[in-house]
């Protein structure tokens, strides 16, 4: 943990300020289920806002990234990792920002100089060719046969289609006992990436046009987990020092070695270390069926399920002991994982007792199934009977088929998962519709219509913009939406605008199965969350609009007609109303 001491140490002398963790819970941004990135809680300051701690920025952040969840067992996947970063709010930019990443890396870590390349942006139509960071990097000795110049699919960051934008600059470290080539191969995977520099210096309307921003933002990231790889000179991250006390608990528990058993003790250190940021965090998650509850219950049975394989008691106190050398290691660093350690002691110990009653069970039925079977491909009835009767999420069951290369009828699975939810859905039906008191041709456009005006308020008033309720006729539309002050009526138009201008495209309306952590992965806006199912339904009106939903919905907005806002009022506090018709 010395890397954190040392970054924040030297970012204070460049005067920086360092900032506390968010949260691994975002406090608010219902879009996503966990932070996944060190910039996301600082999106507002990158976009304009003033921060309290001033313009020069740095911390460590916790983050949560579960969609390549299945990669875990590797050498080099996590889903908890720190992320280390520094920021400049229109305060230094490319010059400063370089000599410190720099500095950092070659006078402070040591790295030698003849290990490093790097990549800047090659521009495009729109953007000249970033020769101002070559030049940096020149002026520092790196050659020219270690710059290379790449296109925006790899030095290039813009939030979404429009806004704040840039080009990039990557460093890379040689990891290889091989010589170090002289000139850069951006296609050898022997050149890791160890820091992301991005420069915001321009902004993207939504017209595509490019103009540069009067005040230009640093965004910097450096994986702690890779970069302690690097310096402890190992191609295994589970083998660095960051793991050694939680791996050492595992063979200790299992009574084998790490070699031999990696996969299994690399998916229980990664596993339990991310359901104790789950557990100790403010938030207050706990095992669900639900949104960040389901995600912790699914990494806590899924370390049970490879401790049994280790041969681990699973009822004596394994998962504390691990825990335990977890919450050791960064209870320094955090507050609430001193303060929740009983907390987090419980939350495992809890799901523990719970898996534990039908696991024995569900295997012994599994391996009934499975003896002898004459498929290829597990149907879809047993695979729902072992999550009915067993509680086996179907990941459990993929995995355990997999291990017998069988493969399973998934999406057999989900439809009759969603049968079973049809009864206690029903309930909810007209939530899901969006507030429709009826179903007929014009209310289905208004519920379209919501979507877009959703949209353009996101670009008009502010990103953070989010749905609190809606309620529609066939005579007008309500919508309310979090704002902190009254629209003006310049925001009105805008947003009027702009609705009916997607309406002249006559954009696309389609939509897209997808598992409910997948939906929310991809930055789908949602309302009442918790009450949708595990397959839910995303609808996109062309590239404008994102939202899982269950109303119904036109083919294209060129049927809507002219969007008209009526009246825009308070509804509660830090939440307004609109009212609109369709002419």
């Amino acid at each position: 943990m010395k890397i954190k001491d040392l970054y924040i140490d030297y970012f204070i002398s460049k005067g920086h300020k360092q900032i506390p963790s968010a949260p691994v819970v975002p406090e608010n941004d219902p879009s996503v289920l966990f932070n996944t990135a060190g910039m996301q809680p600082l999106v507002p300051y990158l976009m304009g806002k003033s921060h309290p701690y001033g313009t020069r920025l740095c911390d460590y952040q916790k983050c949560i990234r579960t969609n390549d969840l299945e990669e875990v067992g590797d050498k080099t996947h996590h889903t908890f990792f720190e992320m280390l970063g520094n920021w400049s709010l229109g305060d230094y930019f490319k010059k400063e920002s370089i000599e410190f990443s720099f500095e950092f890396l070659t006078k402070v870590l040591n790295i030698p100089v003849e290990k490093l390349a790097v990549t800047v942006f090659e521009g495009d139509k729109d953007i000249p060719r970033d020769e101002v960071s070559a030049n940096i990097w020149r002026e520092l000795g790196i050659k020219d046969e270690r710059i290379s110049y790449l296109g925006a699919d790899d030095n290039f960051w813009i939030a979404g289609e429009s806004g704040p934008c840039g080009g990039d600059t990557e460093i890379f470290y040689w990891r290889s006992e091989d010589p170090v080539p002289e000139k850069h191969d951006p296609e050898d995977e022997r050149w890791v990436e160890i820091w992301n520099n991005v420069f915001m210096e321009f902004n993207k309307d939504k017209d595509g046009n490019i103009t540069e921003l009067p005040k230009k933002n640093v965004d910097t990231g450096m994986g702690l987990e890779r970069i302690t790889a690097v310096l402890e000179g190992v191609d295994d991250n589970y083998k660095t020092s960051i793991w050694t006390n939680i791996i050492a608990e595992i063979e200790k528990a299992s009574n084998k070695k790490y070699e031999g058993n990696e996969v299994s003790m690399r998916i229980i250190a990664d596993h339990i270390r991310t359901a104790v940021f789950i557990s100790a965090d403010p938030a207050g998650i706990r095992p669900s069926n639900t949104d960040q509850g389901y995600i912790l219950r699914r990494l806590i049975r899924r370390a049970i399920r490879h401790a049994k394989k280790l041969e681990i008691d699973v009822n004596s106190d394994w998962e504390a002991n691990i825990a335990n050398a977890i919450m050791d290691l960064y209870e320094k660093y955090y507050v609430e994982i001193k303060e929740n350690r009983n907390v987090v002691l419980e939350v495992l110990k809890g799901e523990k007792v719970k898996f534990n009653r039908t696991l024995e069970k569900g295997l012994r039925e599994f391996e009934k199934i499975t003896n002898g079977y004459q498929f290829d491909c597990l149907d879809k009835d047993l695979a729902f009977k072992l999550f009915d009767t067993y509680g086996f999420p179907i990941e459990l069951t993929v995995e355990l088929a997999s291990e017998r290369n069988l493969d399973v009828d998934v999406n057999g699975f989900y439809e009759k998962y969603k049968e079973h939810q049809e009864k206690s859905r029903a309930g909810a039906s007209e939530k899901f519709k969006g507030g429709l008191a009826s179903t007929g041709e014009i209310e289905t456009k208004y519920h379209t219509a919501t979507h877009l005006l959703n949209a353009a308020l996101k670009v008009v008033v502010d990103e953070n913009v989010h749905q609190k309720g809606s309620n529609i006729t066939a005579e007008r539309m309500r919508f309310d939406f979090s704002c902190d002050h009254k629209l003006t009526d310049e925001e009105k138009t805008k947003a009027e605008n702009l609705v009916n201008e997607w309406i002249k495209m006559d954009l696309p309306v389609t939509s897209k199965e997808m598992s409910k952590e997948e939906a929310v992965n991809s930055g789908a806006e949602c309302m009442f969350l918790d009450r949708y199912p595990d397959v839910v339904t995303v609808y996109y009106i062309g590239d404008v609009s994102k939202e899982l939903c269950g109303g119904p919905h036109v083919s294209s907005t060129g049927c809507l007609g002219t969007f008209k806002i009526k009246k825009e009022e308070a509804s509660s506090q830090g939440v307004r109303r609109i009212k609109a018709v369709l002419e």
